[in-house]
């Protein structure tokens, strides 16, 4: 017959309880219900199919075409389903350059990526505070160890149990989840704006072509002058 001591249930509502009910609350204090909220768009995001590069060349095709085929100046701004290449095409059609396209872009980027950081934050933090109240319920069963009488041997288990079932429960939740999650979101946003600047490359390669030449412009300028210098004279 095992011993009591040893029978501990690996199943305690109360030990979940303090460590997962801690560690949430916790997260939620020291992070806020903005951060929570990015943190779980992050999760849902990285969860989800992500941004495919070839998916985001086939959306700007037909924008692309019409800019190499009609040129910049006759251009109409496209919408798109992605938010940060809707405002970047129409901000190169409207300011015919580069760079405006490349402003836009690297708005929408820096935003992504501190979202993204958000989030990491916020789950490494729970991973963090996880084995805490793990910690905090094995006082919380010694404390009640201490309180009970030593005669008992069921409060001494039960004492027991929750002690390391609590510091389990830490050690888990830190590990297989909170810790885990943090990484997976943060390769997710690795690998999207690895794809987007592979469709950022390809969108600046394919409308290069379409940009007003500087040297054009001054000599249709320089042609102007001297015809209206002409007819002045």
């Amino acid at each position: 017959m095992p011993s009591p001591l040893i029978d501990i249930s690996l199943v305690d509502g109360g030990a979940a309880a303090i460590v997962v009910g801690g560690t949430l609350l916790a997260t939620l204090l020291r992070s806020g219900p903005a951060e929570i909220r990015v943190a779980l768009h992050g999760l849902k995001t990285a969860l989800g199919r992500g941004y495919h590069a070839d998916e985001g060349k086939a959306e700007l095709a037909a924008s692309v075409r019409a800019i190499r085929e009609d040129g910049l100046l006759r251009a109409r701004p496209a919408d798109h389903v992605d938010p940060a290449f809707a405002e970047a095409t129409e901000a190169l059609v409207h300011d015919r350059s580069l760079g405006s396209l490349q402003a836009a872009l690297e708005k929408h980027k820096a935003r992504r990526i501190g979202e993204a950081e958000t989030a990491v934050r916020v789950f490494a933090q729970a991973a963090e505070l996880a084995p805490v109240f793990g910690m905090a319920g094995t006082l919380v069963a010694l404390s009640r160890l201490a309180a009970s009488d030593m005669s008992a041997g069921e409060a001494i288990t039960g004492a027991i149990g929750l002690a390391v079932v609590t510091t389990l429960y830490g050690i888990l939740l830190a590990n297989l989840l909170f810790a885990p999650l943090a990484r997976l979101i943060e390769r997710a946003a690795l690998r999207e704006e690895a794809a987007r600047q592979e469709v950022v490359d390809w969108l600046a390669a394919q409308v290069a072509e379409a940009m007003p030449r500087r040297k054009t412009v001054h000599a249709q300028h320089h042609a102007l002058d001297q015809v209206y210098g002409t007819e002045a004279a």
